[in-house]
């Protein structure tokens, strides 16, 4: 039989072994980080994501979570996250979500490139060819030569590196360069069966769940995922990083430029507003911030002034809207022209559903702006002392040739060529400095200008 110190001593090392136990299961449990990116692929959610990995390695996170929903964005771009992602000391999983979410272009790039890659129910994956930011070609031979090369140099360059990303994560290489070539884009259930993706997961839950367990090769060497139970921490954008990634869009950018030429052009016209002007001003500053973001063509923008130079002559020049009409024409053609890089970004600037309205709108405004302007550049001066000229007044003392007259509710110094009594009526005929020369008025018709009153 036992006695008692001992037992005690059994005791001891029982709660002790069970506090081990639980601080070891909940050291076992750790964390896993998740950041969303919902939007293009731009210099501001590139540096996020670098940023997420980064911290995701130094508190020891189990894995980076990436909840990805995009349209594309920038190869520069595209290319520092897939270099971060693919040296990462963390396990990275990409996750296409939620339903309806798309990981086009620079999402395929990224998709592929994960760890694990997953996606949602009703999600699709590819079209990852590099195309034109103004949608389409058009001009002389030579320019469309030009941009043919350019798009064949695109291309492959975009193919070969499609490539050696599904060869480093074993995955499918002969689509993954189809989704580059042909522009290929499937849905989840297809992208799981071609072996593109990883699994399917209804949400995050479930995503972690199938994950739990599963084998990776990191740093060289095999590792097996334990994410059972792990706690969910959300690292968001800091206010600088939304900002940014707010501007860096070309419909955005482009709203910005055209606002802010209208604001000045607006001042230019109405000198002393102050409102349009310093708006005006402030929409052009916010528009730099986003072309230092995003890749322009400064040919483009010459275009778009040019157009705007149109829009001025148009006041002075009677051109009988020939001119307004080509500062449309270069405001459009500029604006195809301004995000035309094709070699740098995948970044679409919509013509018919965005530039033309975009353009349509400033045309009304400036149009509007024109012909108010005009107007009142040929309507006569009717302000300051040339506004007594024609005005009817009373003469208060005899006229001999002097005399004071009573016009427009002051008493005046007037001269006559003739002798006029006082109370007859006389109209102004000019002005010589503090004094009016009048004559005798005609008997009154309608339409008489009197100011006795």
């Amino acid at each position: 039989m036992m006695d008692r110190a001992t037992a005690r001593s059994l005791r001891i090392a029982a709660i002790s072994l069970g506090m081990v136990v639980w601080f070891a299961g909940g050291a076992a449990a750790g964390h896993i980080n998740i950041i969303t990116i919902d939007g293009s692929i731009n210099p501001a959610s590139s540096d996020f994501l670098q940023g997420a990995i980064a911290q995701s390695e130094s508190d020891g996170a189990e894995a980076l979570l990436i909840e990805l929903d995009t349209p594309g964005g920038l190869l520069s771009s595209t290319k520092d996250i897939i270099q971060a992602m693919l040296n990462a000391k963390v396990p990275v999983i990409v996750f296409v979500s939620p339903k309806g979410a798309w990981a086009a272009s620079a999402g395929t790039f990224i998709t592929l490139a994960g760890h694990v890659a997953a996606m949602a129910p009703g999600t699709s994956i590819g079209a990852a060819s590099p195309i034109s930011a103004s949608g389409g070609g058009g001009g002389r031979e030579e320019d469309e030569e030009r941009s043919d090369v350019s798009m064949e140099k695109a291309e492959k360059l975009t193919m070969a590196f499609m490539e050696s990303i599904a060869n480093e994560r074993k995955r499918n290489v002969e689509w993954a360069v189809s989704a580059v070539r042909e522009a290929e884009a499937i849905a989840q259930d297809e992208a799981l069966k071609l072996g593109v993706i990883d699994l399917v997961a209804a949400d995050r839950a479930d995503l972690l769940e199938q994950v739990h367990g599963m084998e990776i090769e990191l740093g060289g060497e095999v590792v097996v995922l334990d994410l059972k139970g792990v706690e969910e921490r959300t690292i968001e954008m800091t206010g600088m990083t939304k900002f940014f990634n707010f501007l860096a869009s070309p419909e955005i950018a482009m709203l910005l430029v055209m606002a802010g030429l209208l604001g000045l052009y607006i001042e230019f016209q109405q000198p002393g507003m102050l409102v349009p002007g310093i708006l005006g001003a402030f929409c052009l500053i916010l528009a730099g911030f986003a072309f230092q973001i995003l890749p322009f063509s400064w040919i483009g923008l010459l275009v778009m002034l040019v157009g705007m130079g149109f829009f001025i002559l148009e006041i002075f020049v009677t051109s009988f809207g020939v001119l307004f009409t080509l500062g449309v024409i270069c405001l459009l053609v500029g604006g195809t022209m301004i995000f035309d890089m094709p070699e740098v970004s995948d970044l679409t600037l919509p013509f018919w559903e965005f530039l033309v309205p975009v353009v349509a709108g400033f045309a009304v405004v400036a149009g509007a702006v024109v012909l108010i302007v005009t107007r009142s550049i040929f309507v006569a001066q009717t302000a300051g002392v040339d506004e007594l000229l024609g005005q009817v007044g009373e003469v208060r003392t005899p006229l001999n040739p002097n005399g004071k007259v009573f016009i427009r509710g002051e008493f005046w110094s007037a001269t006559a060529d003739e002798e006029i009594a006082s109370g007859e009526r006389v109209e102004v005929t000019a002005v010589e400095g503090m004094s009016l020369r009048v004559r005798r008025a005609a008997s009154r018709s309608r339409g008489d200008r009197d100011a006795t009153g």
